[in-house]
């Protein structure tokens, strides 16, 4: 069955649009490095996001203020980094979630409930962002890697279900107030709330893992999309970065998606929260040395 999977995986037109972006990467290497460090780094954000269900942010933040490095140029400010970062989640989000919604991997009342409330408080959240200073808004990243991080590792003592027959049911109140609360907090930094909501649905909500991952995706772009429009009112976002990165989160999101068929379900849960632990680590490190 995974075999047939892979082979579906790597086969058709998908392949060959990759061969495409890789040579169109080479090519704009050539032309600037930085705008290729770029486009590679959404591309490695996105297939995150694809494969565990997250926007990338948790990931696409750290490695936009410290990939520049890698080809002699400075990285982002935090403030710059979290707006283009913006962009590229509400992006990845919709491609990774259409492609799990062909998989059946989409609760349509759980997404409209959550989604709705969260990007309300993400519009917030990136309206207000740019009144606090840099470091807070590290700071915040920070503690919000933090917490996921041990939701998911905690977790890890209950049984994870990978899907479910019909709808999962939920209390709408209040999976309303935390799409609010997690919106307000993830519109600040530039996230688009899949490091906090795939836990929160895993392992507070008992929502099946792979429900969790297709359902959050969709949640992750309208919150992105609403919290971008935040940060390009405020003019937090830099288009052309954010332009480098949506060409590498397009086919990044679409094959990151279609390899979480080969992963099992709870080795995702392990890894998404190995990977938001070494991100908190490193923040909390950077901002206690100054």
């Amino acid at each position: 069955m995974r075999l047939a999977i892979l082979l579906d995986s790597v086969s058709g037109p998908v392949p060959a649009l990759l061969a495409a972006w890789v040579s169109a990467l080479a090519l704009t290497s050539a032309l600037s490095p930085v705008l290729a460090v770029l486009i590679l780094i959404g591309f490695v954000g996105a297939f995150v996001a694809g494969l565990v269900g997250i926007g990338g942010a948790i990931i696409l933040i750290p490695m936009l203020i410290y990939g520049p490095h890698l080809v002699g140029h400075q990285g982002l400010d935090i403030h710059t980094a979290s707006g283009v970062t913006m962009v590229q989640v509400a992006v990845a989000g919709a491609t990774g979630m259409l492609a799990h919604r062909r998989l059946g991997n989409l609760d349509l009342a759980l997404t409209v409930t959550l989604g709705s409330s969260m990007a309300v408080g993400s519009l917030v959240g990136g309206l207000t962002s740019g009144l606090l200073p840099p470091a807070y808004l590290s700071a915040i990243f920070a503690s919000l890697a933090a917490v996921a991080a041990a939701l998911m590792l905690a977790g890890q003592r209950t049984a994870i279900a990978e899907t479910t027959e019909g709808p999962v049911p939920f209390n709408a109140a209040v999976v309303a107030a935390i799409g609010l609360v997690v919106g307000l907090l993830v519109g600040m930094v530039g996230a688009g709330g899949g490091i906090l909501l795939v836990p929160i649905m895993i392992f507070l909500l008992h929502v099946p893992v792979r429900i969790a991952v297709g359902s959050t995706l969709a949640i992750v772009a309208a919150s992105g999309i609403t919290g971008s429009l935040g940060k390009a009112v405020t003019g937090q976002i830099d288009w052309l970065s954010a332009l480098a990165l949506v060409v590498g989160a397009l086919p990044g999101a679409h094959l990151g998606a279609r390899m979480s068929r080969l992963v099992p379900a709870g080795l995702l849960a392990r890894l998404l929260g190995l990977l938001v632990a070494g991100v908190a680590v490193k923040m909390w490190w950077d901002l206690l040395r100054g």
